[in-house]
């Protein structure tokens, strides 16, 4: 992978890679929201007590990623909100699914597959 190409949010090593989270706890609903500050922004619906929000991040990224709970864990920023994530997934698998999130959170609502449910939909 090409560093000068490589996203800010993302430190790729040769068979894991690094993530950098901006964690937003207590959230309605868990998922990814975009980028601040270089970082990736996450939201997830658990609180931040006794780790639940690391545990929900991990869970939500390893759910995504497709792979098991225990290749996604918290290196740095166990009590902040900015966190160093190590994924034991190759750069390359992880930046195509963290990328193609991304793109779906920047999409305008009605968008192809950004739609709200018919329940959520106010009639005109």
């Amino acid at each position: 992978m090409d560093p000068a190409s490589t996203p800010s949010w993302l430190l790729a090593q040769h068979d894991r890679t690094v993530l950098l989270v901006a964690l937003q706890p207590g959230a309605s609903r868990s998922g990814l929201s975009g980028l601040h500050d270089g970082a990736l922004r996450l939201r997830v619906n658990a609180p931040a007590l006794q780790g639940r929000a690391n545990q929900a991040m991990c869970d939500w990224l390893a759910q995504q990623l497709h792979c098991a709970r225990g290749r996604v864990r918290v290196l740095r920023g166990e009590t902040s909100r900015r966190k160093q994530v190590e994924v034991q997934l190759p750069p390359q698998q992880v930046r195509a699914v963290l990328e193609a999130l991304l793109e779906q959170a920047a999409a305008p609502p009605g968008a192809a597959g950004n739609e709200l449910p018919a329940s959520r939909q106010t009639p005109r």
